[in-house]
Formats: C-alpha cells, sequence, structure tokens
C-alpha cells in the first residue's frame, strides 16, 4: 500500500485505491460517511462502487495501529468479502495519515457489532491481489 490517505472502492477487478486530493476528513468517523457516499461520477463511470451504503450507529477508534469500528446492530457483510475489504484497507489508509509512525500494512481493523461475532483483527494485505 502507498502512502496518503486513500479510499477503496470495489470494482468488478478488486479493490481500487483512489487519492484524497480534495477532501479534508479529520476522524475516522468521516472515513465512513465518504464511503457510504461512494464514488465520484467519473470513477463510477471506470467501473468504480460502493459496498458501503446506508452506514449509520457506529463509532470508529484508532490507536496506534488498532482500529476498531463498534456498530449498534448487526454487520452486513462477509468477513471476506470487498465490502469489509474496503472499509478495513481505507480506514487502515486513513489511520496510517493520523499517526504518521504508523505503516498502514500495520494498522489491524477489528469490526464489534451490536449483533452476532467480532470480525478480525483484519490487514489490507487480505483483501488485495484477490
Amino acid at each position: 500500500m502507498t502512502r496518503g490517505a486513500r479510499l477503496y472502492f470495489a470494482s468488478g477487478s478488486g479493490l481500487r485505491a483512489v487519492p484524497l486530493i480534495d477532501r479534508d476528513v479529520s476522524n475516522l468517523d468521516a472515513v465512513m460517511k465518504l464511503l457510504s457516499q461512494g464514488p465520484s461520477s467519473a470513477e463510477q463511470r471506470e467501473g468504480l462502487t460502493t459496498l458501503i451504503q446506508g452506514v449509520s450507529g457506529y463509532a470508529v477508534t484508532g490507536d496506534g495501529p488498532r482500529v476498531t469500528v463498534r456498530l449498534e446492530g448487526p454487520y452486513w457483510a462477509a468477513e471476506r468479502d470487498q465490502a469489509t475489504g474496503q472499509l478495513v484497507c481505507t480506514l487502515a489508509s486513513f489511520q496510517s495519515v493520523r499517526e504518521a509512525e504508523v505503516r498502514a500494512d500495520d494498522v489491524e481493523v477489528t469490526v464489534r457489532p451490536g449483533e452476532g461475532p467480532t470480525l478480525g483483527p483484519l490487514r489490507c494485505a487480505e483483501f488485495l491481489g484477490r
């Protein structure tokens, strides 16, 4: 993974990173909102989409190489699918920007739903190159 804040979107060939050039994101909660808004029109024409939609009732915290997503309800995707990869890779990217000493490759993301089993910790590398 390269440095810099990136959103990861789903495509027919797997996850693709999109650098954030014109958006200022101050916290990890805002990242979830950006993911649910999806790619720009130009990015959609390139075949990108988001599988993270209509997310509400969550809190995201990061400390060093660990990020935790707490959901009020159940988690909406499987542990190893592109939706989870979007979430994990994007949060890893942003956490490495927030804490410069942390490499995105080292970030572990855990999803703790209000209902159902905990997912993770998961690393972005588990979802790339599929």
